[in-house]
């Protein structure tokens, strides 16, 4: 079995926007290294500042340097039959796999990252980075930061792991079923292990134990392994993936619960990592408040902080449509609810809808009194509901509860418990906020499912 052991530098951090500035592939069998290869790479593109200091390398010295499709053929031959070795293996895996796609050679290959099997084969050390592994090992490094030296300190790493394993741990990571290779370099395998097949909430938490992503599933394992495939090599990618050290969980009864659960969660954590649900909702409110004269008004605005609103909407067209129909229905103002702007009457007056509280021939007092009404009408009209559903167990089902239009909790009953004993199930319901996203989510499922549906 032979083993190519790659160290690279680069201009930066992820392989779409960077290029290698030098290689360095070493062929070991098993004992000891048998065969190298080295070369600086002119990268296209200006290495930054940062990384000079870093490595040492250059702008003038990668100038007459060989560009990567130069080499790519004697790279691609040196690592396509053997097992592909580096310290934290997918981030020099994802580079030269890249740059050799480039070129027209696909790499597919076995992986061994020296990062994890340091972690289960020589335990106990503070920190797993290489610099630090190899000064608690006694494993001298020439020239730290550039790819020959880096690389000869991976194998001799590599030997004292082979030489460490006396329980089949690289033959188990390099078996084809294994999922070893493809997790991040942080990450121990037995938090996948210990993952549930169940719908739920997943937490990837950094070193310091702050959640850094939440996310959804269906089948918690089976999604949270699916974000360590594929071939996305952006930056953003990589330095998630990099930055996992551990994943929780909480596993809710369907899928909708775990749904709710994701929203209310990345509002709460604000994870660094999420950001579709991070950007502000666009939704639209009706709202009322006495003006300076006693009348009340309805209108319709976008939701802000300070307003307490009677329903949202999730645009000022539907909003609109239902204001409408509540002066309508109550002969109320149009001007006063904000549908007609500068005219001292509104049209309802001149038609004899409105009895002109516009122009103060009705008073506010009579006024308000279809103003109430007209709230009263709305909250009849807005849905109240609970949906039974599947528990996290057989010993329970789950319950999602509905008041006037508003989502106010969800939560887990006993398959013996009365569901038409409302003020006892609506006990045992955990608030959450509500907010268009989750309500739109709620009355599709209902409406797909009226089977589940319980009226209040």
């Amino acid at each position: 079995m032979l083993y190519a052991v790659v160290d690279i530098e680069t201009t930066g951090g992820y392989p779409a926007g960077n290029g290698i500035t030098e290689i360095s592939i070493l062929i070991h069998n098993g004992n000891e290294v048998t065969d190298s290869f080295e070369t600086l790479i002119n990268p296209g593109q200006w290495i930054p500042k940062h990384i000079e200091a870093l490595t040492g390398i250059d702008n003038e010295m990668v100038a007459d340097a060989p560009a990567f499709s130069d080499v790519a053929e004697k790279i691609y031959h040196l690592l396509y039959d053997k097992i592909f070795v580096a310290h934290n293996v997918n981030f020099d895996f994802s580079f030269i796999r890249h740059q050799l796609a480039l070129c027209g050679y696909e790499l597919q290959c076995k992986k061994l990252c020296t990062v994890r099997l340091s972690r289960k084969l020589l335990p106990g050390h503070l920190s797993y980075s290489l610099g630090k592994l190899c000064t608690s090992l006694g494993i001298e490094i020439n020239n730290r930061h550039r790819a020959g030296g880096d690389a000869a300190a991976t194998a001799i790493l590599l030997t004292m792991l082979l030489t460490a394993d006396d329980t089949g741990i690289i033959t188990q990571a390099l078996n084809r079923g294994s999922k070893e290779q493809a997790l991040p370099p942080n990450l121990p395998k037995s938090a996948i292990e210990r993952l549930p097949q169940s719908p739920g909430v997943y937490y990837f938490k950094d070193h310091k134990g702050d959640v850094i992503y939440v996310g959804k599933a269906k089948n918690l394992k089976k999604r949270v392994c699916s974000h360590f495939t594929g071939n996305n090599t952006s930056r953003q990618r990589q330095d998630f993936l990099k930055n996992i050290y551990h994943v929780d969980f909480e596993i809710c009864g369907t899928e909708l619960m775990a749904f709710i659960l994701e929203a209310a969660e990345i509002k709460r954590l604000w994870p660094e990592n999420n950001r579709a649900m991070k950007r502000p909702e666009q939704k639209y409110c009706l709202f009322s408040f006495a003006d300076q004269k006693g009348y009340m008004r309805l209108g319709i605005e976008k939701h802000k902080p300070f307003i307490t609103p009677l329903f949202s909407f999730n645009s000022i067209l539907d909003g609109h449509n239902l204001l409408r129909k509540l002066i309508k229905d109550h002969k109320l103002c149009e001007r006063l609810c904000f549908i007609q702007k500068n005219r001292s009457a509104c049209t309802g007056h001149e038609s004899g809808h409105c009895s002109g509280a516009c122009i103060g021939e009705e008073s506010s007092a009579a006024y308000n009194v279809r103003v109430k009404f007209a709230i009263k009408d709305l909250k009849s009209m807005l849905p109240s509901f609970a949906l039974i559903d599947e528990g996290r167990n057989s010993e329970e089902q789950s319950c999602l509860w509905v008041q006037e239009g508003k989502f106010c909790g969800m939560g887990y009953i006993s398959h013996y418990s009365d569901v038409n004993d409302l003020p006892g199930l609506k006990s045992v319901i955990q608030p959450y906020p509500s907010n268009d996203y989750i309500l739109n989510l709620i009355m599709t499922y209902a409406d797909a499912h009226p089977e589940k549906k319980l009226s209040i």
